[in-house]
């Protein structure tokens, strides 16, 4: 009864093969992501060049990767441990939050003792005291991962240690995303109330709105997101990876096993919560505000459409995912502005139907075909030639 779960983890996760072993199949993933790191570069043209690349598109890319890497570390929890969450939009807001802080305090001539313009309209004199040291860049980036993974590690543990599992756990996740939001509506919360972060100006001294610093950032978003998608398919190939598949398959039977399941689904969701926070700052400065809504419920249910559209438990088809829906979004919210909820809502009913496994599943059928449609000739060569003469 035991052994699908020891077989399992004794062997490399089919989900994790899948188009990422093929050495061509490597080489367009680095082709790809190369692509994304060189192409804003392109803003640097003169505008009347044939090949220069519009500060909308600078924005509209480096706002894409953002959220494909935010639909990367939603696609470890659900796609790999099982654990569907329909909260991933807290942990993205908090570390937009964290970072926007930080660019609240810089100013034309990085005065950091001026209170910000909604603090000034409550007539507050001086900063609430989780403001402190928010001036410092490395401070920010510290509370970029701190906040989302202590949040995380806290709801985590007490959720994993009650053994709350399924739909349960993702209305819960949902809930606590909710109540954050109506806190983060309040303007004494020090947050910026319904208006939330906006009018950044600096960053690290350089202009915002600078050509090169939309470049840099852009850039910066796409080596993040390469590199988190390497480490996380490295770490899937690690015994780690395949605890947290046989998590998602059978955890009853692997505690019996002897394993603790509660700490590994627990790193799972910290690093995953970590991975949506500097998802979120990377996204502040190349939007230019943040507000509540960021981590409404209505974003969060987006981020596990992006996941099912790729394909969960394939790392690439997440990204994938993000990138096509957010594609799609961006085109059909100004042309068809009214229909656009329900085409997001049709696309979701669509893929669950008829792609169960996403965009990245089709190609594995696809795949699958061409090889079935070849053995029979190859099957008839072989039977040929061990005809006896």
């Amino acid at each position: 009864m035991l052994q699908p779960v020891a077989d399992y983890l004794t062997r490399k996760p089919a989900t994790y093969q899948l188009l990422a072993d093929k050495p061509l199949s490597a080489a367009l993933v680095g082709f790809m992501f190369l692509a994304l790191i060189i192409a804003p570069l392109l803003h640097l043209l003169p505008a009347g060049s044939a090949l220069y690349l519009s500060a909308y598109w600078v924005g509209l890319m480096g706002k894409i990767m953002c959220y494909a890497l935010v639909a990367l570390a939603l696609d470890l929890v659900w796609g790999y441990a099982g654990i569907l969450s329909l909260g991933h939009g807290l942990y993205f807001a908090l570390g937009g939050y964290a970072f926007g802080m930080y660019l609240m305090r810089q100013n034309p001539a990085h005065d950091v003792s001026k209170l910000p313009d909604f603090m000034v309209f409550l007539d507050w004199h001086q900063y609430p005291w989780f403001w402190s040291g928010t001036q410092h860049f490395a401070w920010a980036l510290f509370l970029v991962c701190a906040v989302p993974a202590t949040v995380a590690f806290i709801f985590g543990y007490f959720a994993f240690r009650s053994k709350i599992k399924g739909v349960y756990f993702s209305i819960i996740t949902q809930a606590m995303t909710y109540a954050a939001a109506l806190l983060f509506f309040r303007n004494e919360t020090g947050f910026g109330g319904n208006n939330g972060f906006t009018g950044f100006t600096h960053i690290l001294g350089a202009d915002i709105t600078a050509a090169s610093t939309r470049v840099a950032l852009c850039m910066t978003t796409a080596i993040v997101l390469a590199f988190s998608y390497i480490g996380l398919r490295k770490l899937m190939s690690l015994p780690f990876g395949r605890v947290l598949g046989a998590v998602r398959d059978s955890e009853n039977r692997l505690q019996y096993l002897g394993y603790r399941t509660l700490w590994y689904k627990l790193a799972a969701w910290v690093l995953s919560a970590v991975l949506a926070g500097i998802a979120g700052a990377l996204y502040v400065p190349q939007v230019g505000i943040l507000n509540p809504t960021e981590m409404g419920t209505v974003n969060s249910i987006e981020m596990a459409v992006w996941v099912a559209t790729g394909g969960r438990g394939t790392l690439l088809g997440p990204i994938l995912g993000a990138g096509v829906v957010n594609a799609a979004k961006s085109y059909f919210t100004v042309a068809f502005p009214e229909v656009w909820l329900l085409i997001l809502g049709a696309l979701f009913v669509v893929v669950t139907l008829f792609l169960p496994d996403g965009l990245i599943g089709l190609v594995k059928r696809v795949q699958q075909r061409r090889i079935t449609k070849a053995a029979p000739s190859t099957t008839t060569q072989t039977l040929q030639s061990e005809e006896p003469v």
